[in-house]
């Protein structure tokens, strides 16, 4: 690791500040990511900014009824919090499944949101990689990949967005917000990240030198009957082979509201959008759950070696989605 300035922001403004005038620098939250890849020399920032003391660390609601989650608030209150317990019972979940407990003490929302992935060649500098150097290639495409991405991929990167918590986000409809020198921006979570194209190394919207300052998740009634299911390769601390965050809402035997979004399966968290459209209007059954699923996944393009992905997806959605129609028919 080479070395580096460090400096702790007092205030928004002045960490902003500070990044606009180095951009070789990093904002550090949890540094649950960062100083990984600091190790192993996929990131090389001459200063870090240490945002951990600025006032970002509430959650709270609006006038609206959305609740307004800081981006310095750790992984650990977040899942613990009486709001998002009570309204998304999926995001807690998903925190949860996410990491250890001492990473979740230490990691924050906005970092969370911004981890980098954890594909083998990427993290790997002895090999090349788009997401490292541009142009250089992707050699998952015909390596290593079995748990890369089945849906939005390209031939320059197949690589999967590694976020629990930004697949139950995504389903909510959460927006993020920032702040750069010159002054606010604000985008759905659901196009914060950017699709992959021809240029994996650009991945979300974020102007340059922008903090992110919360994100917001609008009432949505839905979402108090949620749930987060992720499938891994051993039963704890381990990425994600696939995961779905559901939330239903159903009347009469009849879906009146659904949110859906898949995890592992793309470079970003993947808003099912098409299975939503199935779902609403239909019979709450397996067979209509089955249709979603199978809606959104005609469009996998999986690779050689993670073809699974698409049946363990489907019947992943079909079995999280039949729990929660049980649970309200009670």
């Amino acid at each position: 690791m080479r070395e580096f300035d460090y400096r702790r922001a007092d205030d928004v403004t002045g960490a902003v500040a500070l990044l606009d005038a180095d951009p070789d620098a990093r904002y550090l939250g949890g540094g649950t990511n960062l100083v990984d890849l600091m190790k192993n020399g996929v990131e090389a920032p001459a200063r870090l900014v240490d945002v951990r003391s600025l006032p970002l660390d509430r959650i709270e609601t609006g006038d609206d009824g959305s609740v307004r989650v800081g981006a310095t608030v750790t992984n650990s209150d977040l899942a613990a919090h009486p709001l998002i317990r009570d309204r998304y019972p999926a995001l807690t979940q998903a925190v949860l499944a996410g990491a250890s407990g001492q990473l979740r003490n230490m990691a924050t929302v906005g970092g969370n949101l911004l981890q980098r992935t954890r594909c083998g060649y990427f993290t790997d500098i002895t090999r090349p990689c788009n997401k490292r150097e541009p142009g250089s290639g992707c050699p998952a495409v015909e390596g290593e990949h079995h748990n890369h991405a089945v849906l939005g991929a390209s031939e320059h990167c197949v690589a999967v967005h590694p976020s629990d918590m930004g697949v139950a986000l995504t389903a909510f409809d959460a927006v993020v917000s920032w702040r750069t020198a010159d002054g606010a921006g604000e985008a759905p979570l659901s196009d914060f990240y950017l699709p992959v194209g021809d240029t994996p190394h650009r991945e979300t919207v974020l102007p340059p030198g922008a903090l992110i300052t919360h994100v917001t998740l609008p009432p949505a009634r839905v979402a108090a009957r949620s749930r987060y299911r992720k499938v891994r390769e051993r039963a704890s601390y381990a990425f994600a082979i696939g995961s779905v965050a559901a939330a239903l809402e159903v009347d009469d035997g009849v879906v009146r509201d659904a949110r859906l979004a898949l995890g592992a399966v793309a470079s970003r968290p993947w808003r099912a959008r098409l299975a939503e459209r199935v779902l609403v209007g239909a019979p709450a059954t397996a067979e209509y759950f089955a249709a979603a699923a199978d809606a959104e996944l005609a469009a996998a393009r999986p690779l050689p070696h993670n073809g699974y992905k698409v049946t363990l997806l489907r019947n992943l959605v079909v079995a999280v989605l039949t729990e929660l129609a049980e649970e309200t028919s009670r």
